[in-house]
């Protein structure tokens, strides 16, 4: 645990709850589950927690006290969305992904050394993976999103990071750098992401990045299904469907 005296300073506190907030909705989180996520003691949580819903940063449920992402930060992201939403041009975008290939469409955004989801469309097929809904996080690495992201970064960036951050810990050996250097290699040469059931058995999902205007993968496109419906035979065609439509949306936002 992390104490008042030799944490982090107050704004990476109140930075590391309002994500852990954000990460639990749309069920909200309690106090200790928070503490947890934020590697703090509970009465340090709390007394955080306490301020920021004074702000109305948050919320609290006074029958269950689990807490909530606030009014305020809805204001202020209608305020920030004119420069970094880009959900006008994404959803038609997504729309077609979910429609042409069946399964459930995706929109993640780059934050960091994290992706968080912001859209999600589901296709025609009746059985569907929901590992992802919107506002979940993962690191960079981690499900399709996250894995096509970290590829297309720069060698130095891509090293850096997987010294500093041991995936494998929480997310199995799966996540090594080993073999994440090895799935990146192939993102690469192929343009596109597999992630073949590492996060859920059963759940695969593919994407393909998205560039903002200086060239760097700001979001991705996944699509994400049962197994069956990621056959090697079919992983070219959701590939390359993939591929267009993120060059179309990368086109969009240029």
């Amino acid at each position: 645990m992390v104490s008042p005296s030799k944490g982090p300073d107050v704004i990476s506190r109140v930075g590391v709850l309002l994500r852990a907030v954000g990460a639990a909705e749309p069920d909200g989180a309690s106090t200790t589950e928070l503490a947890r996520a934020g590697d703090l003691t509970r009465p340090t949580t709390h007394r955080v927690l306490s301020s920021l819903l004074r702000e109305g940063l948050i919320d609290r449920d006074e029958q269950t006290g689990v807490w909530h992402l606030g009014p305020e930060l809805y204001l202020l992201g209608a305020s920030a969305a004119a420069r970094y939403d880009i959900s006008h041009h994404a959803r038609v975008v997504i729309s077609e992904l979910a429609r042409e290939s069946g399964e459930s469409a995706f929109l993640t955004a780059r934050r960091g050394w994290e992706t968080v989801c912001l859209l999600r469309e589901d296709g025609s097929f009746p059985l569907r993976s929901h590992v992802l809904h919107e506002g979940i996080r993962f690191p960079l690495g981690v499900a399709s999103a996250g894995l096509v992201v970290l590829a297309h970064l720069p060698d130095r960036d891509v090293d850096r990071y997987l010294d500093e951050h041991d995936l494998s810990r929480v997310w199995g050996a799966s996540h090594r750098k080993d073999a994440l250097l090895g799935r990146i290699a192939k993102t690469r040469d192929l343009g596109y992401s597999t992630n073949p059931g590492l996060v859920v058995e059963g759940s695969w999902g593919m994407g393909a990045a998205v560039f903002d205007r200086a060239g760097s993968p700001a979001w991705a496109l996944s699509l994400t299904g049962v197994e069956s419906r990621f056959r090697a035979a079919r992983r070219p065609e959701l590939g390359g469907l993939l591929l267009d439509q993120a060059h179309r949306l990368t086109r969009l936002i240029a």
